[in-house]
């Protein structure tokens, strides 16, 4: 698949390292804040594996409230300025505003990730125009509510049937179908049974015929299930990603990238064996 300038092999599970240049998201808020450190993190995640690094401006943490967008260019353009003069990965911009894709893209972003599946105004007309590829997400209702009882008549087909809505949406506002990436939406309007039989049925979204992006690293789905804080959810966050891997999900959005590719690295030699 290709991201702006880069050509990336999708057939074996390549592994994205989170960036938050945000004072309030769940795990890393506050410490990325600054473009040197950003940059040195960024730096780190790629030397440990990283294929895509996603950066993201402002939080969708359950709760979170809404950042400017003049703000959050603020936050992501000069970051993005910088990766794309010193980093060999794919530079992937987390937003939902089209002003702050369309900057991105041009500043080196090849893939827009979107929490709300570009459908905030003029998303959809300005990926369309950027020509480069698209992660689509679901959410149950926004960041702010969307923990608050969140119900789905099957949460599988639910989820799937969004998800197909969302890329018709794209086919006809001018975006290649080859362009187009999933995400289940692992944490965004879930309980915990609805994540984890998310996991269970992964292949079924995956069957559905685009490339599947999976985000699980230190979320409540492991927190709560394992009664552990954010900062203890490393071996949850590592056991889901090869879980994940073994399914053959396409790109693995984690915070440990070196250990997440030690077990995804192991997941690749299983499945290489004859």
């Amino acid at each position: 698949m290709r991201f702006a300038n880069r050509e990336i092999d999708l057939s074996t599970p390549k592994i994205m390292g989170i960036l938050n240049v945000t004072p309030d998201s769940f795990s890393d808020g506050g410490k990325h804040h600054h473009l040197d450190s950003a940059l040195r993190h960024a730096h780190d995640m790629v030397e440990k594996g990283a294929t895509f690094i996603d950066v993201g401006g402002e939080s969708t943490r359950p709760g979170a409230a809404t950042v400017s967008e003049s703000e959050e260019l603020d936050r992501v353009i000069p970051v993005i300025e910088r990766f794309h003069s010193e980093l060999d990965c794919v530079i992937s911009v987390d937003t939902s505003k089209a002003m702050v894709m369309r900057e991105a893209v041009q500043a080196g972003a090849g893939l827009i990730n979107d929490v709300r599946a570009l459908a905030e105004p003029n998303a959809l007309e300005v990926a369309a125009h950027s020509s480069v590829p698209v992660c689509l997400m679901h959410m149950k209702g926004q960041p702010t509510t969307m923990q608050q009882n969140p119900e789905y008549t099957s949460v599988v087909d639910d989820v799937t049937g969004f998800l197909l809505q969302r890329v018709d949406a794209c086919i006809q506002a001018g975006i290649n179908r080859d362009n187009i990436l999933l995400d289940p939406g692992y944490g965004f309007g879930k309980t915990l049974s609805h994540n984890y039989t998310l996991v269970k049925y992964l292949p079924k979204i995956m069957a559905l015929g685009y490339p599947v992006l999976v985000g699980m690293s230190r979320k409540s789905m492991i927190g709560s299930l394992l009664d552990r804080k954010v900062e203890e959810r490393l071996a949850g966050s590592v056991a889901l990603a090869t879980i994940a891997a073994t399914m053959r999900a396409h790109i693995i959005r984690v915070h440990d990238v070196q250990e997440t590719s030690d077990a995804v690295s192991i997941v690749n030699m299983v499945h290489e064996v004859k």
